[in-house]
């Protein structure tokens, strides 16, 4: 049984949904024994009618249960009438909701014609000028009665109508006073929604859906188990709404969406799925039904020794503590594995997928952000000097047999390594598979600081029984580095994609793991590579090219986010390291760009407000202009390189 400090879903190593309580969403209920349930958002003008009818059609017919539209004024929220009437016409129900922010006049009205409503307690009462302000107990009990008078004729209106409440925290737009007495963190979100939470049980509402999101994988998940945690504590069981904020889009957007909703998933948490993309929300759908559609088998899984006390922090992100060995663990990056175990004899040429180019003009190699840094070569060599910052791993057969036994590292299977570890090398990846528990395992790994264990896994439910063992090196101690391997066969692009980034992406999530080894039958090196350094990147704990916290767009969007996206994509992709925020208004603006280094935000018809951080640095300037204002910020920080072209 897990301590309730740190309970958070049902078990750790036997998949079941948590269950939350049921709510009727237009005759679509959500949370208990219901199917996980998948929505988008219209990207329209919620005062066109005919186009925002037609969209949601789209999305309806792509997968979505459920259909959110934003109402910033009242006018759209009176216009949704138009829309519900209009699709009633053309045959569709599809429950739809309103998203509010800012304005309660448009929720009160949208509460009473659409079957939901959100609202982002960051700021749909209090406001954000980013202020530190200082409370005692009394001030701020003050501020609770204040927000309890303005958010409560909502809540009645919606208990008389029959109107389901989706209170949404965002990481980036939590409101000044919250962060001025929780702080930047998992548990302020949690408390920005249950001080709302608390209102509506407060007039016997309870027909609530929760949200913990952010553009941080970290964050995201961090606050989700935390909101359970606090739940539980005060006997609460709302269903809950899965998202990743600003994820972006094409693979990097897919990628991110699937390691913060999927490690959820894992541990059997999410009633709804919403991924947000920056792409046309139609093809958002396909997207969260690929993820959820994993699970519809799940509890049929291999037995996973169960865990009575789980012996990380998981509202909190601490790295495992591990030795250094050849790069490898304390303080260095994860490091990233390709394998070559199929090809007879390798080129040059052939590792240009895993970001290696040698230039015979010059003979000097030239290395991308993502070139691998092990190249798992089976039974065969290198038959050419090996570039630096690569480092070759074969069969501890085929490395006994060679003649540059310190050019090469050995890969033993377990029961290999045990018979011939006398002649085994400085260091020694050693297979093991995440099931094999015994002690006779752990007390190699600890009495034998040369091993690298290669971890694997055949399980169904593979993701925590590699994190079982990853609790067990912490209750005992052992400090080995650690490579985290999976092995995936005739998967879809888009397929291999989210479950790789589910099943390693949760354990780095967690600080697990000080390498990542993915092999993917059907998929090329180049792009195994490509997703293994997505996945590091996503999970933020190996950055190696720019990110773009783009959002997935809505009616309040005064431009278009997937053409200027691209464009600012193709002029600062070569800029590691650097996050760029694109916010198609103002209220997914400075609070929702979270961390980013830069954002660019709409503010107006054809005006763009630029950001350094959080702060202001240009108002109004042409969408025409906007780019190249945003490189020179960029320039004037010292952070802008010229792209790079590999010969």
């Amino acid at each position: 049984m897990i301590s309730d400090i740190k309970k958070y879903c049902n078990s750790l190593t036997q998949y079941s949904r948590y269950k939350t309580r049921e709510v009727n969403i237009g005759g679509l209920p959500m949370g208990g024994s219901n199917p996980i349930r998948i929505q988008s958002m219209t990207t329209t003008d919620t005062m066109n009618t005919v186009a925002t009818v037609e969209q949601t059609i789209r999305m309806v017919e792509a997968g979505c249960e459920y259909v959110r539209i934003t109402a910033p004024s009242i006018n759209e929220a009176k216009n949704l009438e138009n829309i519900k009437k209009e699709l009633k016409t053309r045959g569709y129900n599809v429950p739809l909701i309103a998203d509010i922010h800012f304005t309660p006049n448009a929720a009160e009205h949208a509460a009473r014609i659409v079957e939901k409503v959100r609202v982002n307690p960051g700021n749909y009462v209090d406001k954000k000028k980013f202020e530190f302000i200082e409370y005692d107990d009394n001030a701020y009990q003050e501020e609770i009665e204040r927000i309890h008078e303005k958010f409560t004729p909502l809540v009645k209106i919606c208990k008389e109508y029959g109107t389901v409440i989706r209170i949404g925290t965002n990481h980036g737009s939590l409101s000044d006073r919250i962060m001025s007495r929780y702080g930047d963190t998992p548990l302020g979100m949690v408390e920005s929604a249950l001080e709302f939470v608390r209102i509506c049980e407060d007039s016997g509402f309870k027909d609530i859906v929760l949200s913990m999101k952010a553009s941080n994988t970290q964050v995201m998940v961090q606050a989700y188990r935390l909101l359970i945690n606090k739940m539980e504590a005060e006997g609460m069981n709302y269903p809950l709404h899965l998202g990743v904020t600003e994820a972006g889009d094409g693979e990097d957007g897919r990628i991110k969406s699937a390691v913060g909703i999927g490690a959820l998933l894992e541990d059997g948490i999410g009633d709804t799925i919403r991924v947000s993309l920056t792409e046309e929300p139609e093809f958002e759908a396909p997207v969260a039904i690929a993820l959820m559609e994993r699970y519809n088998e799940r509890g049929n899984h291999k037995p996973i020794i169960p865990v009575e006390n789980n012996p990380i922090g998981p509202f909190i992100y601490a790295r495992r503590n591990s030795s250094e060995a050849i790069g490898l663990g304390a303080g260095n990056v994860p490091r990233v594995f390709a394998d070559y175990s199929d090809v007879k004899i390798v080129s040059p040429n052939d590792i240009e997928e895993i970001g290696y180019f040698y230039n015979a003009e010059t003979d000097k190699w030239y290395m991308q952000d993502i070139a691998a840094d092990f190249i798992y070569l089976g039974d065969g060599n290198l038959p050419f000097e090996v570039p630096n910052g690569l480092r070759p791993v074969v069969n501890y057969k085929t490395w006994n047999t060679t003649e540059n036994k310190q050019n090469y590292f050995p890969y033993f299977l377990f029961e290999e390594y045990r018979a011939n570890r006398d002649s085994s090398a400085v260091f020694n990846f050693v297979q093991i598979d995440a099931s094999n528990l015994n002690n006779e395992v752990f007390d190699l790994l600890r009495d034998d600081a040369t091993v690298i264990p290669v971890l694997s896994t055949s399980n169904l439910h593979g993701m925590p029984e590699q994190r079982r063992f990853f609790f067990e090196l912490k209750n005992r101690g052992i400090n080995n580095p650690v490579i985290i391997k999976r092995e995936y066969s005739k998967l879809t692009p888009d397929k291999f994609q989210l479950y790789s980034a589910t099943d390693l992406g949760a354990l780095f999530i967690d600080g697990f793991g000080d390498g990542i080894w993915i092999t993917s039958e059907g998929m090329t090196k180049k792009a195994v590579n490509r997703v293994s350094f997505g996945i590091l990147q996503a999970a933020r704990v190996r950055i190696s090219k720019t990110e773009y916290i783009a959002c997935p767009s809505c009616g309040r969007t005064l431009f278009d986010l997937v053409e200027t996206t691209n464009k600012i994509r193709k002029r600062t992709e070569h800029l590691k390291g650097v996050k760029i925020a694109i916010m198609g208004c103002i209220v997914n603006g400075p609070g929702e760009m979270a961390d980013a280094d830069y954002g660019y935000v709409g503010s107006g018809p054809d005006k763009i407000t630029l950001y350094r951080g959080k702060e202001v640095v240009r108002k109004s300037v042409k969408a025409s202009q906007a780019v190249d204002a945003l490189i020179g910020l960029i320039r004037e920080d010292d952070k802008w390189t010229e792209p790079v072209e590999l010969k």
